[in-house]
This record gives C-alpha cells, sequence and structure tokens, in this order.
C-alpha cells in the first residue's frame, strides 16, 4: 500500500459525507457490523470472517448523532496528525486529543478511552485500513529472543545478543525488517515467566529458536509478527500455553482468528500454526493430577461457550480434550512443569515433544 493510500481512504469518507450534504440528504456513515451475529467461520480458508451484515449511523438521529461526530472528530485527528506530519501516536494519546468540549456545550466529543477505541476499530472497517496502517499504536507486552538480525526505525539489532530481556516488540511490527532469520521454528508462549526459564536454559541457541512471549492474550503486533515470519520465512509456529480454556482460546485466536478482530483475519491468522502444550494427557503422562487446580463456575460456563465455536466443534482431538478438563475438574499451567525439575520443560518436556510432532491442531 502507497502511503497516501490511508490519508487517501479517510479523504474518501469525508468527501462522501460532504456529497450527501450537497444533495440536502442526512448524513449517514455505513458500517460493517462487528458482532459474533455475523461472524463466519470460513471452512477454506480456516479463518474466521466478517459477514456482510451493515449498519448506519445517520446524523440527524439523536441516537445516532455524538457517534456519528466522534468518528469524523477521530478520522480528522488522524488525517491531520498522523498520517500528514508521518508520526505515531498510542491510543491513550488519541483519546486526549479527541477529549474536548463540543462548542457553546458542555458535552465532550469523548468522555473515556473505550469510545475512542471503539471508534477507531470502526474506521477499520469502514476503510479496510488497520489501525497500523492509520499510524495507532498500542501497549508493548511481547519479547523476542533467537537467531535472528531485525532492522527497527533505521536500527539494526541482533536478537541473539540482548541478555534475558530480549528484544521488546513493538506494537506496530508490519514496519521491522528482517535482516537475517536462522531458525528452525518459533515457539510462543503466553507466560513471560516461561520465557525467562528458557532464555536462561539458553533453549533458543541449544534447539536453535525464536522464542516469543506476551503476557497473556496475544497483542495485534505479536500476532502480524508471528504471522510474517511464517509467510516470509516459511517458519512452523508452535504454540505453548497452560493447559485450560484460555489456553486453548489464545491458540485459536492465532489460528483461526478473533471475533474481535474479524475484519483483521487475513493479516493476522497464522492457519498452520501447532499447539505444542501443555495439554490434558501431559497431566496423565507426567503425572500432573497433583498440579491441578479446581475449575471454578466461570473456567467450566466458557468451557461450555468456547467447545461451541465452529472451529472447534468439529475437532475430536480438541473435544477430547475439554472433555478431559471437565473429567479431571481442573486445570494446569506451564509452571507445573517444574515440579518434574527446574529445567525440565527445557530439557525433556518441549524437545521430547517437538522431535516427535506431538501436537494439536
Amino acid at each position: 500500500m502507497s502511503k497516501n493510500k490511508p490519508k487517501e481512504e479517510l479523504e474518501k469518507l469525508g468527501k462522501n459525507i460532504l456529497e450527501q450534504i450537497k444533495k440536502q440528504k442526512n448524513p449517514e456513515i455505513v458500517i460493517p457490523i462487528r458482532a459474533l451475529s455475523n461472524i463466519n467461520y470460513d471452512e477454506k480458508s480456516k479463518t474466521i470472517v466478517m459477514g456482510e451484515k451493515v449498519s448506519s449511523r445517520y446524523f440527524f438521529n439523536i441516537a445516532h448523532a455524538k457517534k456519528f461526530l466522534q468518528t469524523l472528530e477521530i478520522a480528522s485527528i488522524i488525517k491531520k496528525e498522523l498520517l500528514e506530519t508521518n508520526k505515531h501516536e498510542h491510543l491513550r494519546g488519541i483519546f486526549y486529543i479527541a477529549k474536548r468540549t463540543i462548542p457553546k456545550t458542555n458535552i465532550n466529543i469523548v468522555d473515556d478511552q473505550v469510545e475512542s477505541d471503539k471508534i477507531i476499530e470502526d474506521l477499520e472497517v469502514i476503510t479496510g485500513l488497520s489501525r497500523e496502517q492509520m499510524h495507532i499504536s498500542a501497549n508493548k507486552m511481547g519479547s523476542l529472543v533467537g537467531n535472528i538480525i531485525i532492522e527497527d526505525s533505521g536500527d539494526k539489532i541482533d536478537c541473539s545478543k540482548l541478555g534475558k530481556g530480549g528484544y521488546s516488540i513493538p506494537s506496530i511490527t508490519d514496519e521491522i525488517e528482517f535482516k537475517k532469520v536462522n531458525a528452525k521454528y518459533v515457539l510462543y508462549m503466553e507466560k513471560a515467566s516461561t520465557f525467562e526459564r528458557l532464555v536462561e536454559d539458553k533453549f533458543w541457541a541449544k534447539n536453535n529458536a525464536i522464542l516469543v512471549t506476551s503476557q497473556g492474550q496475544t497483542t495485534r503486533g505479536i500476532r502480524r509478527l508471528l504471522q510474517r515470519l511464517s509467510e516470509e520465512h516459511n517458519l512452523p509456529i508452535y504454540v505453548l500455553c497452560d493447559g485450560d480454556i484460555y489456553g486453548a482460546y489464545i491458540y485459536s485466536v492465532l489460528k483461526y482468528g478473533s471475533i474481535a478482530l474479524s475484519h483483521a483475519s487475513e493479516r493476522l491468522t497464522i492457519p498452520s500454526v501447532k499447539y505444542v502444550g501443555i495439554t490434558m494427557d501431559d497431566v496423565i503422562k507426567y503425572d500432573l493430577k497433583k498440579q491441578l487446580i479446581k475449575l471454578d463456575e466461570k473456567d467450566l460456563a466458557r468451557i461450555k461457550q468456547v467447545s461451541k465455536y465452529d472451529w472447534f466443534k468439529n475437532n475430536k482431538d480438541w473435544q477430547r480434550q475439554f472433555k478431559m478438563m471437565k473429567e479431571f475438574n481442573g486445570k494446569v499451567e506451564i509452571q507445573s512443569l517444574s515440579s518434574k525439575g527446574v529445567s525440565f520443560i527445557s530439557e525433556i518436556y518441549l524437545p521430547e515433544k517437538i522431535k516427535k510432532k506431538d501436537f494439536l491442531e
């Protein structure tokens, strides 16, 4: 996409509104519906995609007027403050720029960040642009280590020489250039504590792997980074999460996409990703029943919900995992493997599983 394309798309939105006003029409913004009712699972691409249902936001409608104004105001901020100056701003910064009183009223354009964040997501589906293309960033919540050299903002960074902390993955990873990649696979894990254990044990060097972590749910920047490593360098992506329904969901977001970001599935999903653990079978194999944490009502409700998703309901292997969770009435964390030895995960568990290709898909 050319540098001018994002700006042109936002200008197109403004020109469309202006044309409606000239024709003395009630200004309207058409927005694809971002809800479960408009989400489909595409069997062919194995991804979650947005349907064709839309809603309209009218200026001369008391229920729509404020959101209509917010949409145009934030679009204007993005165009003038970011794209035209070639600068980036955080989601929080966009909120504060927009947080001002409408002239001759005591009403704020936005009252909290949730409002501005939702408008930015609306602008993504209206324009077809990603948040990153609009120069909007979010919190950095990830690290990377391995035999990979990248160029970030003109700086060449060797990710094998950054100590225990590794490279701090930025919110926007489309702008990163891979200068050299030497690895057999990428291992993504949800927990930073597991990452720290594997880094200290030099797992990445001994197994020629790239290690990536986040804090819980995977960020958009990390998802895009993993997708790029998969597509541009043909690297297998393995996922290591807690043995619970939330770990299964984190894996599914990487593989199939998410309901909230169905409009961005094409640039975020990795259909080839595989789940390396931890599983309910590991509880039996490694005698971890004493390490199980009892399920609560929230866990059971989530298992029931997730197991019915189209991308899980016909998957026999995952249905078996969900059934075992309920039979054990328990979940197990990655750190439970430490009960077998501090370095058990890096010296035995992961090498054996990856060598035997003992994955869930």
